[in-house]
């Protein structure tokens, strides 16, 4: 049996690539990508000559066909995603539990993640927090908040720049005015950290629209002492 190896890459700068991932790239025979183009770019970098397959959400269930049968000649695999660690609102949970199934090793090389970095540098309580990944869209995603209103856990999602504005208003009508804290582009050339209020940061994105991948952490609900 070989073994698949998911593996965590950079979430911007390419120097934030670990030793054990580089050499792990180096040894194996498939490398799983979301997609071949942003990987492409890393591999040219570190001089990486591996044989690439794309492996996303609308391919997995066909690539699964055709990946397990390679596990299972003793081919060991990596699957990485465009940036952070692999599965975490990524694709590929499908492929991993199909490798339990099957009685495949899977293995784990650990990497940067937006999901920690931005808890770690928003100064809220990082002890506990709960993660949604993309919140959804419209008439679904107020109802989702809906349901956060008495959570006093930080809350951490990921959002589109075109989309934020519009999610910072429904939080601000459902939620409040809580402290937030918005990461944009982490790691790379123009990153960007915004914390104050939710009524401040929709003034601040209204006028300077967003580009890039955004982490957002909210606060929780603040116990009112009596």
């Amino acid at each position: 049996m070989g073994k698949l190896i998911i593996l965590g890459t950079p979430i911007g700068n390419l120097e934030d690539i670990t030793i054990r991932a580089l050499k792990t790239l180096k040894e194996v025979d498939l490398i799983l990508a979301e997609d071949t183009r942003r990987t492409m770019i890393l591999l040219n970098k570190y001089k990486i000559k591996k044989p690439l397959v794309s492996f996303n959400e609308r391919n997995s269930k066909r690539r699964i066909k055709q990946i397990i049968p390679l596990l299972k000649e003793g081919k060991n695999v990596a699957l990485v995603s465009d940036a952070g660690m692999p599965v975490i609102s990524d694709p590929g949970f499908n492929l991993i539990e199909e490798c339990w199934k099957e009685g495949i090793m899977v293995d784990v090389v650990p990497g940067p993640s937006a999901l920690t970095s931005a808890v770690a540098v928003s100064g809220f309580p990082g002890s506990k927090f709960i993660f949604e990944g993309f919140l959804p869209r419209g008439k679904n995603r107020r109802r989702l908040l809906r349901t956060l209103r008495d959570e006093k856990r930080p809350v951490v999602f990921f959002e589109s720049p075109e989309r934020l504005v519009a999610t910072l208003r429904d939080i601000l009508e459902i939620l409040g005015d809580r402290e937030i804290f918005i990461a944009r582009e982490m790691t790379k050339i123009h990153q960007e950290f915004f914390r104050g209020k939710v009524s401040e940061a929709i003034e601040y994105f209204e006028k300077k629209k967003p580009l890039g991948e955004i982490t957002v952490v909210l606060s929780g609900k603040k116990e009112v002492k009596t």
